[in-house]
């Protein structure tokens, strides 16, 4: 009977050790089939391209005839976070949503630049590679910080710019991450599970709902890629601020923000107002990420914006 009871014990340990083992995959699995169903319902099939330097992986989708919209994630993120937004502009237009190098399921190589610049230059690769002149481009963060250099570096290529609470400038008013980075805290370096669950309220106001399980394999993800998103933040920041170049966008150009950004602050609308002629979008009640947190509003103040641009 003893040996019985010890071999049941002996199984059931085995079994919550392989779940625990297990448990942020299973969180990862749970996730990527979600998108996996949401990408091909919105009609964005995965693809891979290959650069001059990296495999580059991107979703497309809409009429390949039709003018191309690139939309560009920001730091630590991934090609997901625009595929709500996205479904809005698929019976209209070519959408290219690209993982930048060093994110999502496109390669990191410590030996590339990750620099604003040298993604900007990708995405003019990959543009290439497809056969697409001009694109209008839509960037988040980090991502709107490279859709306003990539308009700058290729203006004859830019149908229009569009940021969404952009990085490239400093706020007036520092945000809660301009507060702790300036103590030498960056809350982007997630080692333990108490870091994500301290990152995660200031990334989105009102952010959709995940299952615990997919929030524990997101910081799983942060932690094991902890030195790789180390390595693109100094790549960030080692560039020039836009600052002194914003007059010089010519594009048509579009700055959507959220006024509960907690990354970057709100106050920066006021220096991205020396773009000639930008209109401006502040969305109450909406944080860093306005096109996750309400994917069909943002998506209308964009489609009002493009409509514009087709009644010139």
């Amino acid at each position: 009977m003893k040996k019985t009871a010890l071999a049941l014990f002996a199984i059931l340990a085995c079994g919550v050790g392989a779940v625990v083992a297990t448990y942020p995959k299973i969180g990862d699995l749970i996730y990527d089939t979600a998108i996996a169903i949401e990408s091909t319902v919105y009609g964005l099939g995965r693809r891979t391209q290959a650069l001059d330097d990296l495999a580059m992986v991107y979703y497309r989708g809409g009429p390949e005839a039709a003018p191309a919209i690139v939309m560009v994630h920001g730091y630590t993120s991934d090609k997901t976070v625009w595929l709500r937004f996205a479904r809005h502009f698929t019976g209209s237009h070519q959408v290219i949503i690209p993982d930048l190098a060093g994110h999502g399921e496109t390669a990191f190589d410590p030996a590339l630049s990750h620099t604003q610049q040298a993604q900007a230059a990708r995405i003019a690769a990959l543009l290439d590679r497809l056969g697409i002149d001009r694109a209008h481009i839509i960037g988040n963060s980090m991502g709107g910080y490279i859709s306003a250099y990539f308009a700058l570096a290729y203006p004859e290529r830019t149908l229009s710019a569009a940021m969404v609470d952009p990085a490239g400038v400093i706020s007036p008013q520092p945000s809660a991450m301009d507060l702790l980075v300036a103590r030498g805290e960056n809350p982007f370096e997630i080692s333990s599970m108490e870091d994500f669950e301290r990152f995660l309220p200031m990334t989105m106001a009102q952010p959709p709902y995940l299952p615990q399980v997919v929030v524990d394999a997101k910081a799983a993800t942060y932690m094991a890629r902890r030195e790789r998103y180390a390595t693109i933040f100094e790549a960030i920041h080692s560039a020039p601020r836009l600052t002194g170049r914003l007059p010089q966008l010519t594009p048509p150009s579009l700055l959507i923000w959220g006024d509960q950004d907690r990354l970057i602050d709100v106050s920066a609308v006021a220096v991205w107002q020396q773009v000639p002629g930008i209109a401006v979008a502040v969305m109450p009640g909406i944080g860093h990420m306005p096109m996750v947190e309400a994917p069909a509003q943002t998506a209308a103040i964009y489609r009002q914006f493009l409509a514009g641009l087709a009644g010139q």
